[in-house]
């Protein structure tokens, strides 16, 4: 009963004996010596851990991803590849027949570097991971609440509290571009004969850019992203489909039919819009939750329905003729 006791107010008599850590994220360290927990002086957690309570005691990280979080790093995930399959069909058009494959190795591309980087992230050779939960925005800018306690000194503090959702974002798109610079050009080189030389590899370089541009994204938004991808998703994929129907010129169901790959466009939408709907409810709810994904088609039935009114054709052919 005795051992028990020391057990239970062990962490409490930590307290009382060593001040409290000052700032948000500051904690103490345990170290196991001999069987006895001896705890170090306040600063920055180790990699892998983070404060979770008011002991200010640094613990690891050994919670499950929520549905959420899984969500998050799969908008994340997906990024890259509608930009690569953007790009590809931007360069590509109805010049070549080697679109179709380069979608396909896209695809495999990021695939693989998915697998790859959650086998190499915590617990190591095992397809999932252990977190620690996001309570608050602050959790992903620790670097701007690192305490001042004279004014003068400042304790630093800056750790992943997200642990690992914001470093493993930048570990996906390293493996997704060298997967890349591997694979991609060796398939252009053969199967794109139908571009030019200067063509072939442009979706390439426009990878290069990109890619860049999504990891300075996540390093200064990605909290922002965590929030508000939801919304991203459903209004950018209502967007883009308004956008290439009436590019399309489709204001009829029969047009929709005339070729596959309007079909396959229309779809992909749909599961953008299911994935948002999913996103914002978070399907805490079955019975409230999930009647909502009925609404998925009701953007594309109601540009056919209207289509007939506003005449995209027409307005398509007016801009071009300057009017």
């Amino acid at each position: 009963m005795r051992i028990t006791k020391n057990i239970i107010l062990s962490p409490l008599l930590a307290v009382e004996m060593y001040p409290a850590c000052l700032g948000l994220y500051c904690g103490k360290t345990v170290i196991d010596v001999n069987g006895t927990a001896i705890y170090g002086e306040c600063g920055v957690c180790p990699r892998g851990q983070r404060t979770t309570d008011q002991l200010k005691i640094c613990r690891p990280c050994e919670e499950s991803p929520e549905l959420y979080d899984w969500l998050f790093l799969g908008f994340m995930a997906m990024l890259p590849l509608v930009l690569h399959w953007f790009f590809i069909e931007w360069y590509s058009g109805k010049k070549s027949s080697s679109a179709l494959f380069q979608h396909a190795t896209a695809l495999f591309e990021c695939s693989v570097a998915a697998i790859v980087t959650l086998l190499v992230s915590h617990p190591v050779g095992r397809l999932y991971i252990q977190s620690c939960r996001v309570k608050m925005l602050s959790d992903w800018y620790t670097m701007l609440y690192n305490p001042s306690p004279d004014y003068i000194t400042t304790v630093h503090c800056t750790q992943e509290a997200v642990y690992p959702l914001y470093t493993i974002v930048f570990i996906y798109y390293a493996f997704c571009l060298v997967l890349m610079m591997m694979l991609r050009p060796l398939l252009v080189k053969k199967i794109a004969c139908g571009l030019g030389k200067s063509d072939r590899f442009k979706s390439i370089y426009a990878a290069l850019y990109f890619f860049p541009v999504l990891t300075l994204l996540q390093a200064v938004g990605g909290g922002l992203l965590y929030y508000a991808f939801p919304y991203i998703v459903l209004v950018l994929s209502l967007v883009t489909l308004a956008v290439y129907m009436s590019a399309s010129e489709i204001e009829s169901f029969n047009d929709l039919l005339v070729r596959k790959k309007r079909l396959i466009v229309l779809f992909s939408h749909w599961l953008l819009h299911a994935y948002g709907i999913i996103s914002i409810t978070r399907v805490e709810k079955l019975e409230r939750d999930l009647p909502l994904l009925a609404l998925v088609p009701t953007p594309a039935l109601f540009y056919l329905l209207t289509a007939k009114f506003t005449e995209p054709a027409r307005i398509l052919s007016e801009g071009a003729n300057g009017h």
